[in-house]
């Protein structure tokens, strides 16, 4: 991903959390837990179980479509996922090579279907975590785990991520940009360069990052709980969470098909 990609990325996903559709009016809490425990339902699956993951698609679809989110803006940033999961299912290609089934004679191998699974899970997992970023602002998330007393260190490193790599990609493409000018019009970073620009970068981040920190204390961040209205949780809340976690554990301990 570019930089400049990179940040119209976190802009427009926090254009995208300020929605009005019911999902996005759904409780912090309710919008919180059903990606959890459908995150915890994808991975649970074993790595043959492409099956019985298909099921799982109601969730993404459902709440893509009610939440009016397009396709178009999840899918470049499920593709940012692709080759990590390629890498990590490749090999079963090579090394699981039993015949699993024939299709429309064609044999496909335990480690083809091991290497789907794998895709598939990145799929929905990744879907629901963006799909619960697109839906909800970033106040309101933070605060609701600050609410459910997660330890303050994950919270801190969360809001400070968020808030702090659109700063950190621009610091580096304006060195990229300031190396490149005086590189005598050679494209990239020579070997013999890199230690010290990324040396430098890292000194550089640690500093922009301070500096970062200290402008949110000035702006009243701090320890304690962010001080944004509690929204009430309806029995609307509760009746969706409780039906996204009925649907999941049946399809995990349910053979449908």
């Amino acid at each position: 991903m570019k930089n400049a990609d990179a940040r119209s990325f976190l802009i427009q996903f926090e254009t995208l959390a300020l929605g009005k559709t019911v999902i996005h009016k759904l409780h912090p809490l309710t919008k919180l837990m059903s990606s959890f425990v459908f995150i915890i339902g994808v991975i649970s699956f074993k790595r043959y179980d492409f099956i019985r993951l298909v099921p799982y698609l109601f969730y993404t679809v459902i709440v893509t479509a009610l939440a009016e989110i397009p396709y178009r803006v999840l899918i470049p940033k499920l593709l940012i996922a692709l080759p990590f999961c390629l890498f990590a299912g490749v090999s079963n290609l090579i090394f699981d090579r039993e015949t699993a089934l024939v299709f429309l004679n064609l044999r496909i191998s335990y480690g083809a279907v091991s290497l789907f699974t794998i895709l598939f899970k990145m799929y929905l997992s990744v879907s629901a975590a963006l799909l619960l970023t697109a839906t909800t602002p970033l106040t309101e998330l933070s605060a609701q785990l600050r609410r459910l007393r997660v330890p303050y260190v994950f919270v801190m490193v969360f809001e400070m991520t968020f808030r702090y790599i659109g700063v950190f990609l621009s610091e580096i493409r304006s060195k990229n940009t300031a190396y490149n000018l005086r590189n005598g019009g050679r494209k990239g970073i020579r070997i013999g360069h890199a230690g010290s620009f990324l040396g430098q970068m890292l000194l550089h981040g640690f500093d922009r990052s301070e500096r970062v920190y200290a402008a949110m204390q000035l702006r009243g961040y701090s320890r304690e709980e962010i001080p944004i209205a509690k929204q009430p949780f309806r029995l609307l809340d509760g009746v969706v969470l409780a039906v996204v976690c009925a649907l999941v554990i049946v399809f995990r301990f349910i053979k449908i098909w």
